[in-house]
């Protein structure tokens, strides 16, 4: 009796994995024959004449809506108030003096043109560039958070008011 069940068994076992073959070679032969159709198909080359037209760059005008913070601020004792502009980016705020004059040698050592200016609050702003433009500003502010990642990265532009 147990020949039997084994014998059963064995049959439906090979049944149902028979029955997947058809299918695969199924998908084999229409594979081969688009592949055939593929290779034996003309392929036609059509040579078009390209005309190249000259093309004007149009000046886009360069605008930004970057946040600035607004700043009655004039140059520090002893520095250039001509390299002052209207939009400046600053790298660092600080009441004591040290600090920022620290920090603005590091700059200039950095090959910037580091300039102190100073608030009506006392407080003094290490400016690294200052514009005409705030689209200019923010490309430099930009530029700078890139260079000292992840210092600086609260760098920030000042709006001179006059």
């Amino acid at each position: 009796m147990n020949k039997i069940w084994l014998f059963g068994a064995s049959l439906c076992m090979v049944l149902a994995l028979g029955s997947c073959k058809p299918k695969q070679s199924a998908y084999k032969a229409a594979y081969e024959q688009a592949k055939e159709k593929e290779t034996t198909a003309p392929v036609e080359v059509v040579e078009e004449e390209v005309v190249e037209e000259e093309v004007t760059p149009v000046s886009k005008p360069r605008t930004s809506n970057v946040s600035t913070r607004a700043e009655r601020i004039n140059a520090a004792q002893g520095e250039d108030a001509s390299r002052l502009k209207r939009f400046s980016v600053v790298v660092g705020s600080f009441k004591n003096k040290t600090n920022a004059y620290a920090l603005k040698e590091r700059m200039i050592n950095d090959g910037y043109n580091a300039v102190l200016g100073e608030n009506e609050q006392g407080m003094l702003r290490v400016i690294v560039a200052s514009f005409n433009e705030k689209v200019d500003a923010a490309d430099s502010r930009d530029a700078i958070k890139a260079k000292y990642a992840p210092n600086f990265q609260d760098a920030w532009i000042l709006e001179r008011q006059y």
